[in-house]
């Protein structure tokens, strides 16, 4: 049995507060890319669960996020069953992608029907929440609002890129700690993010009623303005190959460019397969991962 383990972008990221925990207040808006690692498992009758990668990974197995929702998971149903799961991974790693969460993510759904649990998403995201922030998110995947660390979710009607439209995801050659990412960010209060909520149902109300009737109102992928995160401002200053590949995104033509997450991996926008494919090219010599692809949902 396999399953797919779609990445994530974020299309808008601030930092709120910082909480009495020590954890951080976020608002965000999450968006699952066609692209990601593969899960894949086999039942197991005596209750092992067995890990292996499809080349060696610089972490050890009780880290590995697949690893830990497997014993998540198995521990909550309370079943006798194991399984043997090979994670094929490609995404990179400390890139902003959530590639590990979203492997999380991929194996509480792929144990979920291995061993017939039929638990529903809810209970999942539950589970998932307590691997990571971004993990209840990418059980289900699509686009949603996220609010408090990731935690508390709403999903909305998914975006599409226009027909001829292309997403380009480029990882620089460097990595963005979490905890560096977190130093030096603003706190930038509530407002902010509950402007943008409210601009997005403008927007999306405008859209349903006529968008024929609003030329002044354009698809998200062509409002440079829609797209914001306040990691940038602490990371851009440490990590200059990720300022400087957002800088590039723009100068070959990318409609909108944005750091995703806390870094490294920098998105961007064309109008074109075309032109995303040529950006990917004059970026290939700066880039540690790429992708040209799309949204994913269900």
């Amino acid at each position: 049995m396999k399953e797919y383990a779609p990445a994530k972008i974020n299309l808008f990221l601030d930092v709120i507060r910082k909480r009495e925990d020590g954890y951080h207040d976020l608002g965000t808006v999450f968006q699952t890319i066609d692209a990601g690692d593969t899960v894949e498992a086999t039942l197991r009758e005596d209750g092992e669960i067995c890990l292996t990668y499809n080349e060696p990974q610089n972490y050890p197995l009780e880290s590995d996020l697949v690893f830990k929702a497997a014993k998540a998971l198995k521990e909550f149903a309370k079943t006798s069953l194991g399984a043997d799961i090979h994670l094929t991974k490609v995404m990179p790693l400390g890139a902003g992608l959530g590639g590990g969460s979203a492997d999380a993510a991929a194996t509480l759904r792929l144990l979920n029907n291995l061993w017939h649990l039929d638990l529903p998403f809810e209970t999942l995201e539950s589970i998932g929440a307590r691997l990571g922030a971004d993990v209840p998110f990418l059980v289900r995947g699509g686009t949603a609002f996220a609010e408090g660390i990731g935690e508390r979710l709403t999903f909305v009607d998914p975006l599409e890129l226009p027909e001829d439209a292309a997403l380009l995801i480029a990882t620089p050659l460097d990595s963005v700690p979490t905890k560096d990412a977190y130093a030096g960010v603003p706190k930038s209060g509530p407002d902010r993010w509950e402007q943008y909520k409210a601009a997005w149902k403008v927007r999306e109300a405008a859209l349903a009623a006529d968008n024929s009737a609003n030329p002044s109102v354009k698809p998200l992928f062509l409002q440079p303005e829609s797209y914001f995160n306040a990691f940038e401002v602490s990371v851009f200053p440490t990590h200059p190959l990720v300022a400087e590949m957002k800088e590039k995104f723009l100068a070959l033509g990318a409609e909108c460019a944005l750091m995703s997450g806390s870094g490294a991996s920098v998105f961007g926008f064309f109008k074109s397969r075309d032109d995303a494919e040529k950006a990917a090219t004059a970026m290939k010599s700066i880039s540690r991962y790429q992708a040209v692809t799309k949204f994913w949902h269900r």
